[in-house]
Formats: C-alpha cells, structure tokens, sequence
C-alpha cells in the first residue's frame, strides 16, 4: 500500500520462493504439505452435504440452493464414499486455479472429487482464508503448471509443493482481524454503489414507462385504453397492436450443414448481442449461409432487435439496430422489427416499458428460469402512439433523463472498481507483510481488547 497510512516491518529476509521475494524477519517458511495435510477421512452417518463456491465457500448444499435461487446437484446413492469437513477446514475447489481453495464454516461432507485441507500446524484459519484469496497466491497457483484449465483442480500434490508463510500466530490473528475489519468496510461501500446502480435501473424503468403511457402532460383527459394492465392513456393517443403497426422478420435458424454447398460467412447477431437498450458489438460471431439467404435475413437501418426469450431478464429485451455491422444478420432468437409510422425509437421505448415486458411474461412459454415468446404473441403488444410532434418532445425528455442516469451508473460503477482494486490489495500487502498492522486497533475498540477478542466475537 502506498498511501501513507500503513508502515513496512522494520526488516525483511529473502524466501527464496518465486512467488514472494520476501517477507517480515519473523516469519516462517515452510511447503504448504508442512501446514496442511490432505485429509481422506471418510464421511460421518451424520455428516451434511456441502458445496465448494468461490462466491459462498464451503456452505451446506441447502443454503446453496437457496443462495443460487437454484437446485443443486445432491448425493443420490449417499454419501459414504465422501470425505469429512471440519469446521475451518478448506477444500480445494474444482475452480482452483482461479484461486478456489475454499474455507469451511461448517462441519460436514464433500465429493471425493474435492480435495480437503487440514492444519497440521497451529494456525489462524482466519488468515489463511485471506491468505488462499490474495493475488500473489493466486498468482502461484496458475504457475504450478502450464496444463491449468477451465475447470481442472490442482491436485494436493502440487498445492503441497507451493511454499507457504507462517507468520507467528498473535501476526496471523492481528492481520486476519485487520483485514476482517477493513474489507467489511469496503464491502459496505460496495454494497451501497450496486443498491444505487438497481435504484437508477428502477427509476430508468419508471421514467421511460410513466412518459411512453402517460406523456408528459400531466393535465391531459385520458381514456381507457382497453388493456388492463395498461390502464388509462391520453385521450387523443391512439393504441392499436404491433402487428399494425410494423412488419417482423424472424432470423436465421441454426444447424443447416452446408458442406455440399457454396456458402458465404457473414456476421449474425445473437440473444448476447442485444442488450437492455443498447448492442453489444464485442463479441459478434460469423456464420456460413448460402448467398441466396442473405437477404433474407439481413438487418435493415431502423429495425428494432428482440430477444425471443432466454432468461426471464433476457425476455424482449432490445434495442434499435443503426447498421453498425453490413452485411449482418440476425439469429432465430432475435426477431427484427420493422415499424411503419412510427420511429424506431418510440417502439424500442414501448417494448421497454412495464406494460410490455408484463405483456410478454404473460404470453411467453415458461420452462424452469427460461421463457420465450413466440412472433404471433409478439406481434399482439399493443402500442400506444402519441402524434408525432409529441412522440419527438417526450422521447427528448426521455433520452436526456436515461442519458443523465447512464452517467451516474457508470460513475457508480467505476467507484465499485476502485474499491474492488484497494480490497485486493489491502489484502495482498497484509497477508504477504508489505503493511506493518501489529499495532493496529479498530476505531472504538479498547486497548484492553484484543485483536483476538474482536475476531472471536465476529
């Protein structure tokens, strides 16, 4: 840490280790299988199932699914052939290499496909939950072998080869309690950024649904618009279905072999493409069509882009395609809109507001987490149209407001980045002895409480 606050250990010693240069003179280095074994013992008759998560840790598998709002996978045949968990042990996750060695909270069980860790040294778990977390360990992990992949676990063999730091155990306690204290702070911080980012999405939804149903009059007289869930529009609005209103073009089906056939690549839009109001272009894959079928699934300049389904969030979701990309079609999942009379725009916001996103959860087809809505109930949406001179003042009112949260968004979010960077390396400097914290003391706390008393009672 550079930022004045915290001071280096008056002396340090080489540890001859790659990862680490050195650390505090105090300090001890030893292979991690001298402070952790890998433990085989077999699962107990009472022991509860656990799950390895880099976002959760060890957890039982019962809080996981309610965690992940998801159903996990449980032990079918029982669990004798699984290995037990004390509480502070850790688990080599199958996330490893991303820096998945996991602490346990809990007393239980685990897949023998996870590996277990157990002190065999006096230690501070607490330290080396951190410690297994920071960025130069991390860093360690991925260069234990150049065979690491997207879900490979290290095996305990190579964890054990990797040196460790055992700093003397009041350090550990003290450091451990520091971080504890800091990173909750950060946490909070973060916390408050992201509940600011989900209320600007909330009045984002609320601007554009209020001004596209009930302009910006608020004097107006107003009628019944003949659709519940829309309920009274202005009076002089017209409402009518988008099937009225436009024409739509289904995309490009996937899984035609053209092996035999002369075919040209083109780029195609995906559901990941077309996002909440916005295109993401980052990534855009390219796919073999007969020359014949370009046209016929070519995007026009104006065409408003919908997901067809996916997640619910992802259910039609859009946005107005400028020919940022041509040629360039679009998938079966994207329909592509073409309306006639209205802008672009003003059916984008329309599709966006609360009464149409109800209108397609109503008539989408529901399986577990994913939804679609087909072209016919799609082209069913009714829309309600304001004449023109007033379609174009409120969607000025609009864009002005969306633009002034999207700044206030990206500012949160680059906050939360901040935050996230000093988190990381508040940690790397304590856990690797860069920052001297022995004599740190939370605010409020007495000096006759003790670094140890406040991690006891957390």
């Amino acid at each position: 840490m550079s930022d004045g606050r915290y001071r280096a250990y008056p002396k340090y010693k080489a540890t001859g280790t790659a990862w680490l240069e050195s650390v505090p003179e105090s300090w001890e280095i030893f292979d991690g299988k001298r402070i952790f074994e890998s433990c085989r013992e077999t699962a107990h008759s009472t022991d509860e199932q656990l799950a390895a998560s880099q976002k959760f840790g060890v957890v039982p598998q019962s809080l996981m699914m309610e965690l992940n709002d998801a159903k996990v996978m449980l032990a079918l045949k029982g669990t004798s052939t699984f290995r037990h968990v004390e509480k502070h042990d850790f688990v080599i996750s199958l996330r490893s290499f991303e820096g998945g060695i996991e602490y346990s909270a809990y007393t239980g069980c685990v897949s023998p496909a996870y590996t277990v860790l157990r002190a065999i040294k006096p230690v501070v778990s607490a330290f080396y939950k951190h410690l297994f977390k920071s960025r130069p360990y991390i860093s360690a992990l991925q260069a234990t072998t150049d065979s690491l992949r997207d879900g490979k676990a290290i095996n305990y063999e190579q964890f054990g080869a990797i040196p460790l730091i055992l700093p003397p155990l009041p350090e550990q306690t003290q450091i451990a309690a520091f971080l504890d204290h800091e990173t909750a702070k950060i946490d909070r911080l973060i916390e408050k950024q992201e509940e600011l980012i989900r209320l600007l999405k909330e009045k984002r939804q609320a601007v554009i649904s209020h001004a596209v149903t009930k302009g910006l009059n608020p004097h107006a007289p107003l009628k019944d618009s003949g659709i519940p869930w829309l309920g009274q529009v202005p009076a002089h609005w017209i409402v009518r279905r988008l099937k009225h209103a436009s024409a739509l073009q289904s995309g490009m089906p996937k899984g035609k072999d053209l092996s035999e056939r002369v075919s040209i690549s083109v780029p195609m839009l995906r559901v990941a493409n077309v996002q909440d109001g916005y295109l993401d272009l980052s990534e855009v894959h390219q796919i073999q069509i007969e020359p014949n079928q370009l046209e016929r699934y070519s995007l026009r300049d104006g065409d408003v882009l919908m997901n067809e389904g996916g997640d619910n969030d992802k259910l039609g979701r859009g946005a107005v395609w400028r020919s940022q990309i041509s040629p360039c079609i679009h998938q079966n999942h994207v329909f592509a809109i073409r309306p006639t009379g209205i802008e672009p725009e003003w059916l984008d916001l329309l599709t966006r507001a609360s009464y149409a996103k109800f209108h397609f959860y109503c008539v989408a087809k529901q399986s577990t987490n994913l939804a679609s809505i087909s072209s016919t109930n799609v082209k069913e949406t009714p829309l309600v149209i304001p004449p023109e001179a007033e379609r174009t003042e409120i969607m000025e009112y609009v864009f002005g407001q969306l633009e002034a949260f999207d700044k206030l968004e990206t500012r949160c979010t680059e906050q939360i980045t901040l935050l996230q960077e000093r988190r990381t390396a508040l940690i790397s400097a304590a856990v690797t002895g860069k920052i001297d914290v022995r004599h740190w003391q939370p605010p409020g706390v007495s000096d006759s409480e003790t670094p140890k008393a406040v991690l006891d009672r957390s």
